[in-house]
């Protein structure tokens, strides 16, 4: 989830947890720093742009050394600030960094919570990055507890922790929805993946992947049982056996759970994770390679190209859609992709 969302979790758990032991103030504090903490890898260069967005999420979010340091952590809190005791700051930073890795896995991005055992990207894909129906509670109860109501906060954290529940329901939904109805298509699909679009849980994004094709549709909760309509896009795997056994092609397919495909911008392949953005406009676009004289692939140092959509455009198409309203999604052209 994006920063804000986790300083505000932090700060609800903190102030949840330490009661009336400390001031709200001093437990909202601590729960902000440490609620961000995990996310400080967002800062290290791995070297490149693809280790750089696939190492992301790593060791930092690991469930086990998070563990690990939490009594550190709690230690040098009792050292800076001695009142709330020992075990009770070390019970609430755990809470902290745990709450921190389990909001990232409910996105689509995949979080590799498993390590040193896994290094699996676990994502359940029913919650968007960020969404102010899950951030705004926490805000205001928060607030209220600076107003020495701390039981708005925990209301706050209640009502939040219903929401995460409401959107894997609701996912579940639009995947039995769709689920019956892929089967006309021509060639049978390896995956199926229903994540909301940006901001919501009321309009679904769903991506229904083939060996050669993937197809795009989305669902509004209030569609009621009008039928998902998909578009049909390539995937570019004509050129997967050319560059398949480049790192980065493979790092890229792993991270995105072989929900990727490939394409060629002039001469040069871009490899892209198809999970996160909506068709023409992704988040993650790597070039790989570029055709040289001879007209084959030449491996090259990989390049980050990030293709914006227009914004405004976009969010009053998902406002719209998001109440039923029977809109095309934005396809329209591409700006510059950014570097």
């Amino acid at each position: 989830m994006d920063s804000l969302t986790q300083m505000a979790l932090g700060s609800a758990v903190g102030v949840a947890v330490m009661r009336r032991r400390v001031p709200v103030w001093r437990a909202a504090l601590a729960g902000a720093v440490f609620g961000t903490l995990p996310d400080l890898d967002s800062f290290a260069d791995y070297g490149d742009p693809i280790s750089n967005v696939t190492y992301h999420r790593g060791t930092s979010h690991a469930l086990f050394y998070l563990s690990l340091l939490s009594p550190l952590l709690a230690w040098l809190v009792t050292r800076w600030a001695p009142p709330g005791g020992f075990r009770r700051w070390w019970l609430a930073i755990w809470l902290i960094l745990m709450t921190h890795v389990l909001i990232d896995t409910m996105t689509v991005y995949g979080t590799q919570l498993g390590h040193p055992f896994t290094d699996y990207p676990f994502g359940v894909a029913s919650m968007f990055i960020i969404d102010p129906l899950y951030t705004l509670p926490l805000l205001l109860g928060l607030v209220w507890a600076f107003r020495g109501h701390r039981r708005a906060n925990d209301v706050a954290l209640a009502l939040t922790s219903a929401y995460l529940l409401w959107s894997v329901l609701a996912q579940a939904w639009v995947t039995h929805k769709v689920e019956r109805q892929i089967a006309f298509l021509e060639s049978s699909p390896e995956q199926v993946l229903v994540t909301p679009t940006a901001f919501n849980t009321l309009l679904w994004r769903v991506l229904v992947v083939g060996p050669e094709d993937y197809w795009e549709g989305f669902y509004a909760l209030a569609d009621g049982d009008r039928p998902i309509h998909f578009d049909r896009f390539d995937r570019g795997m004509e050129h997967f056996p050319a560059v398949s056994g480049e790192w980065g092609v493979q790092r890229v397919a792993w991270f995105s759970k072989g929900l990727f495909k490939l394409q060629v911008v002039d001469d040069r392949l871009r490899v892209t994770d198809l999970r996160m953005g909506q068709e023409p406009f992704y988040s993650f676009n790597f070039v790989v390679a570029e055709r040289n004289d001879t007209g084959t692939w030449q491996t090259v140092p990989a390049e980050l190209e990030i293709e914006r959509p227009d914004i405004a455009a976009g969010l009053s198409w998902i406002a719209e859609r998001a109440l039923g309203g029977p809109l095309p999604p934005p396809r329209g052209e591409l700006t510059e992709p950014a570097p």
